[in-house]
């Protein structure tokens, strides 16, 4: 019999291509998935992957094998959801998965007020960018800036983040728009939408820095550094920063809201999505 922990890890293999991929997805290091794939390639006595110099690809009976394991991981995941469903109401743990820019600047200051309405519920906040995966049970519920089209899942649209120019009041060129220089993203977010928005704002003037994450901008505009393109519910509220006037089309990008189906009349899970709703709701600058 196969141990479901060695299918899990082979799982992870399959999907990332690469002992160290796997082993970051899993959190444990690359040795463990290599042990875990070796003991389920003994326990069948067949070979599912051929390693390479630089990654792993499955064997034809290793394709096999992996749609099976995904089957069973799915049924699996559902077992666990009905359970999760099944308990006491407004008790337990629940993960939330959402933009760093909303849980830095936005959900966490509300967690106070959560533990005070709901204290036997575990709220576990998680700030990702990446799209997790519901039906793998990466989270519970997941807050994401575009519409979440996992099978399985039920979204819907809870506010909208509208992004303006800023600098700080006493930036030297503030008067100058010629003389503006840009705080951007680095080129590993060159699809980010708010960096081509910003960028074509831009135009032929430089970009004097590149950060890879919101708060970095909002930093580095406190600071003097440039003009940074920030979602308007946290450059509106700095006592530091103006809001630029620009000749450029306006942006905004759509919040999302996202449960799987399986657990969405999940009362501790239904009081999260409530909670997060009405938090977005109440903001002016995340207005629907």
């Amino acid at each position: 019999m196969a141990d479901w922990e060695d299918i899990r890890h082979f799982l992870a293999l399959a999907r990332c291509g690469t002992l160290s991929g796997a082993a970051r997805s899993l959190k444990v290091d690359h040795a463990t998935v290599s042990r875990r794939l070796a003991a389920l390639e003994a326990a069948l006595d067949v070979r599912l992957v051929d390693r390479l110099p630089r990654s792993c690809r499955l064997t034809a009976i290793g394709n096999q094998v992996f749609e099976r394991a995904a089957d069973m991981e799915a049924e699996a995941n559902g077992i666990a959801r009905l359970a999760m469903a099944a308990r006491a109401p407004l008790v337990g743990r629940v993960t939330l998965s959402a933009p760093p820019v909303l849980v830095a600047h936005l959900l966490a200051r509300h967690l106070p007020r959560f533990r005070a309405e709901y204290p036997d519920i575990r709220l576990s906040l998680a700030a990702e960018a990446k799209q997790v995966s519901l039906s793998h049970r990466e989270a519970d519920v997941a807050v994401r800036l575009v519409h979440p089209t996992e099978t399985g899942n039920v979204a819907r649209r809870i506010g909208k983040m509208d992004f303006a120019l800023y600098a700080h009041r006493a930036y030297a060129n503030l008067e100058r728009p010629d003389h503006w220089q840009f705080i951007a993203y680095d080129q590993s977010f060159a699809d980010m939408p708010q960096q081509g928005w910003l960028l074509d704002i831009a135009g032929d003037r430089p970009v004097a820095c590149e950060l890879n994450d919101i708060s970095g901008h909002l930093i580095a505009a406190r600071a003097g550094a440039g003009v940074a393109g920030l979602p308007s519910f946290i450059g509106d509220r700095d006592p530091d920063l103006v809001r630029l006037e620009a000749d450029a089309p306006t942006f905004s990008r759509d919040i999302w809201i996202a449960v799987h189906r399986d657990l969405r009349k999940t009362p501790a899970v239904r009081a999260v999505m409530d909670f997060v709703s009405t938090i977005v709701a109440a903001e002016p600058s995340l207005k629907t």
